[in-house]
């Protein structure tokens, strides 16, 4: 499996790809921002992993620039251990994060994560399109349309969603949710599901009352309404 890394940081990048070689990863490293989006223009890599705290084109530029054409998933390092780096991340389009300096064997375990997430999605009930209102999911092909238009979802959005509409009309609880679309428990002071919740209600039409398709049922969790 191909992984980039990109982190300014030589040593680090050369540890974890010792590391992470072992455990059956194939880790290509760059260590700057503008290498790294060249890299991933030029190979087909099925996750990144990503410094925030890089000179020049740091990892947040990285990420936004990034996600202007590519839908890979990305885990966040970040050395500062600040929540808002890590809200801005997710905001960007992040799938995970993990505070520097990591274990190794964390980060092998929040990449098998997000792959096992992204590959081997269950087997919906049905294969067939289904509909809900003005929206379309071909579970088949991984796309989620509204008013005939594909929505730029990344995979863990699209998890996320899915994991929602199967309870159409159900309250799905945080601990659930986060078992189901990321593959790990939920904590108290995890806000990886709010941030991209958030994003998948700006990616939404609202309803005709002006309120979201995703409804917080606080305390619980969420609920998508099925129909406008």
């Amino acid at each position: 499996m191909a992984i980039l890394m990109i982190d300014d940081d030589v040593e680090l990048c050369e540890l974890m790809q010792r590391f992470l070689a072992g455990e059956g990863f194939e880790v290509t490293c760059a260590h700057d921002g503008n290498s790294g989006l060249e890299q991933v223009r030029a190979n087909d890599f099925e996750l990144l992993i990503l410094d925030i705290m890089m000179p020049g084109k740091n990892g947040m530029d990285v990420l936004r620039e990034l996600r202007g054409f590519s839908t890979v998933p990305v885990i966040m390092l970040t050395g500062r251990g600040e929540e808002m780096d890590r809200i801005i991340g997710l905001e960007l389009g992040a799938d995970d994060y993990l505070p520097k300096p990591c274990n190794p064997r964390e980060l092998a375990a929040r990449i098998r994560a997000i792959l096992r997430r992204t590959e081997q999605q269950p087997e919906p009930k049905s294969s067939s399109t289904h509909h809900f209102g003005n929206i379309e999911w071909q579970p088949q092909s991984r796309t989620i349309s509204e008013s005939g238009v594909a929505l730029d979802l990344t995979a863990t959005e699209y998890n996320i969603l899915v994991a929602l509409m199967e309870k159409a009309g159900e309250v799905v609880s945080k601990q659930d949710l986060s078992k189901i679309a990321l593959s790990k428990h939920y904590g108290p002071f995890d806000r990886t599901l709010d941030v991209h919740i958030g994003h998948l209600r700006k990616k939404l039409t609202p309803l005709a009352n002006d309120e979201p398709r995703i409804k917080t049922v606080r305390s619980v969790g969420w609920l998508f309404v099925p129909v406008e």
